[in-house]
């Protein structure tokens, strides 16, 4: 993983709006992936790239 680290119940900005990191696991390839619940409460993954930590809490 990269300098930053996503951890369960940090609160991020995607591309999809602001969420919450809910899970993380490794690819087969590798890769890590972050899952980020919405306020709809669905999940999508993410690499670390796609994120941002949200700088002001909620």
């Amino acid at each position: 993983m990269s300098d930053t680290i996503f951890t369960p119940g940090a609160h991020v900005l995607t591309l999809r709006g602001r969420g919450t990191v809910v899970d993380l696991r490794a690819t087969p390839s590798g890769k890590f992936v972050v899952g980020v619940e919405d306020d709809k409460g669905e999940v999508n993954y993410f690499t670390e790239k796609a994120l941002r930590l949200e700088e002001t809490e909620r």
